[in-house]
């Protein structure tokens, strides 16, 4: 009997001495402040491709409507590639001219008719096409603020080889592999982007930016899944994420710069963290002056076509 009472009086003074501990914690959450975000990018061959929109609060709704009334209208954007200066015009999907379906709907990942529904709003340049070497400055003046950024389209990286290779224990399907030579300077970084022979716009793999920390200067192969068959119902759960034999595929493999690259690997990593308690905050960077977000990037792709036999 005593052993149970002195029991009981430790745990009533553990109790006590907790609570008697304890502090009332008072934590200061910052208020929302609205930002522009720019979301731009030109490629060889291409015309530049603005996107204007408004940071959102984190208790702000969710749906459609509310996404689509962050874009912003109205707004001066000016790009420049040392010898033509094009104030690029506003453009909305649910009026674009035909010769702009085809890049909309590939930037997008939505088909053209959705496209229309949507009505989402750019600024598109009609002055000037991305060339390889050049440096495009970009200037967008909106609410009396003027934000610059400047991007390269580098030279292109060609591939020393692209091929199909089956993976064992499961004939009939494999990933798409490559070899690369990377070059000896540091810094280079690339996207992969692939489509099915028929489809209209370009998929991208769980991780599509690459840079060569890791590879400078060396010769290597790699794999790459089949990011179209995520998608697919139609195909067997054991089957996902390979091509299988036959299958007919492009590949665009596109060189970026380093802060370019920066942006979007963050970007990526906050994607793939999110909801995560444990993960690190990551703070993505921009290359946009004046107190934007976002990013403006310039890609010099490569293409080549791949059929999927041994």
């Amino acid at each position: 009997m005593t052993s149970f009472i002195q029991k009981i009086a430790f745990l009533s003074f553990l109790i006590v001495g907790l609570n008697s501990c304890s502090k009332e914690v008072k934590i200061d959450i910052l208020g929302f402040d609205e930002q522009i975000v720019i979301d731009g990018s030109i490629e060889t061959g291409r015309p530049a491709i603005i996107f204007l929109s408004n940071t959102r609060d984190i208790y702000a709704p969710t749906d459609i409507n509310s996404y689509l009334s962050g874009f912003i209208s109205g707004a001066t954007v000016i790009v420049s590639n040392g010898t033509i200066t094009d104030t690029l015009i506003e453009i909305c999907t649910n009026n674009l001219p035909p010769e702009l379906d085809s890049i909309a709907a590939e930037y997008f990942g939505v088909p053209i008719e959705q496209l229309v529904d949507l009505n989402l709003c750019g600024y598109v340049s009609t002055g000037i096409i991305g060339e390889v070497g050049k440096t495009y400055t970009l200037k967008v003046i909106h609410s009396n603020k003027t934000y610059t950024s400047s991007t390269k389209i580098e030279n292109p990286k060609v591939l020393d080889n692209l091929f199909w290779k089956e993976q064992v224990n499961l004939p009939g399907y494999g990933f798409s592999w490559a070899k690369i030579t990377d070059s000896p300077v540091m810094g280079d970084a690339y996207r992969w982007e692939v489509k099915n022979l028929s489809d209209l716009f370009y998929s991208k793999p769980f991780q599509p930016f690459t840079d060569d920390r890791f590879y400078n200067g060396k010769t290597f192969e790699f794999s790459v899944e089949n990011p179209m068959s995520f998608k697919d119902q139609t195909i067997e759960n054991q089957y996902k994420g390979y091509y299988k034999l036959g299958d007919t595929i492009v590949v665009k493999f596109s060189k970026l710069g380093k802060k370019e690259y920066q942006f979007f690997e963050k970007k990526y990593n906050q994607i793939y963290s999110g909801g995560n308690p444990f993960a690190t905050p990551t703070n993505i960077p921009t290359n946009i002056e004046g107190g934007a977000l976002g990013i403006w990037a310039g890609f010099s792709p490569w293409y080549d076509t791949l059929i999927c036999v041994p």
